[in-house]
């Protein structure tokens, strides 16, 4: 199988289902603050599913608002608009790839996966006092290149995951040996697709890698998490391997047994009810 040039995956992109305009709008105004919060939560609620599933996920014991949430001006009223907009995001990125494209690939399992990283990430960030729409927002999007290359090249991917398991080797590996490109790679592409805040691109890009010169406390956060995640077999995945967590990450984030423990048991509590919301 002939290795995959970067500007093919690249080119291939266009054909990639595409965030709601709204979505885009608001992945791309991150680091903006004079957005016209009005005006983007009335294009919000044009989209009645994307509005449901947001106003679910605002109404969550994530949150642990006082009062019930009903529209998405009062959720931006009471959740303050980077969060909300987090919360959209988290909505629409969940339901805009197609399902069962490769036969050896478990969506439910990536989905589930990706959600209790996002539900880690936002409990480490708290307790490190980090931005915890940045980091639930990163830990939701950070693998999301294994879903361009399963969208555009099914059977090649199909090939990466026997030869995973043939291999017993992590998927990182795999796809370089199969593809010539990895899911960094693409996760860097599509970000830049889709217009990520830098912050954003360099979580993913680093998100393997976190003491790489640049990376960023965030990346450090994610790679922690994603191996807590994997760690507690949370996703349910079959051979499984916990990744080697880089012990100037783990040192970074500062906790002590104690606090690593109240993670464990916070990712665990929140992931259920996120999983329902996104994925039901």
């Amino acid at each position: 199988m002939s290795p995959i040039a970067i500007d093919d995956m690249v080119r291939n992109l266009e054909d990639l289902p595409s965030l709601p305009a709204v979505v885009m709008e608001l992945l791309s105004a991150i680091d903006q603050d004079d957005v016209d919060i009005s005006v983007l939560a009335k294009k919000v609620s044009h989209d009645s599913a994307l509005t449901a599933k947001t106003l679910r996920l605002a109404n969550s014991s994530l949150y642990g608002l006082q009062v019930k949430v009903t529209t998405i001006q009062q959720a931006i009223t009471f959740l303050g608009f980077q969060t909300t907009r987090n919360l959209i995001t988290a909505a629409a990125v969940t339901g805009c790839f197609a399902e069962g494209q490769c036969p050896l690939f478990n969506d439910q399992a990536f989905w589930r996966h990706s959600i209790a990283s996002a539900a880690c990430c936002k409990v480490i960030a708290r307790r490190v006092r980090f931005n915890q729409d940045y980091a639930f927002t990163a830990g939701l999007l950070h693998d999301i290149g294994r879903l361009v290359l399963v969208s555009t090249y099914p059977a090649q991917y199909s090939a990466v995951m026997a030869y995973r398991d043939l291999n017993d080797s992590a998927v990182l590996d795999a796809e370089r040996a199969v593809m010539g490109v990895d899911h960094v790679q693409a996760g860097m592409a599509l970000a830049e697709h889709w217009n990520f805040s830098e912050t954003m691109r360099l979580a993913i890009a680093h998100h393997h890698d976190p003491d790489a010169p640049g990376a960023g406390l965030l990346a450090s956060i994610v790679h922690v998490a994603n191996a807590i995640v994997h760690a507690l077999d949370i996703a349910g995945e079959e051979d499984e391997l916990a990744p080697e967590v880089s012990s100037a990450a783990w040192t970074a984030m500062g906790l002590n047994e104690e606090a690593w423990l109240h993670v464990f048991r916070e990712t665990e509590l929140q992931f259920e009810e996120i999983t329902l919301i996104l994925m039901g």
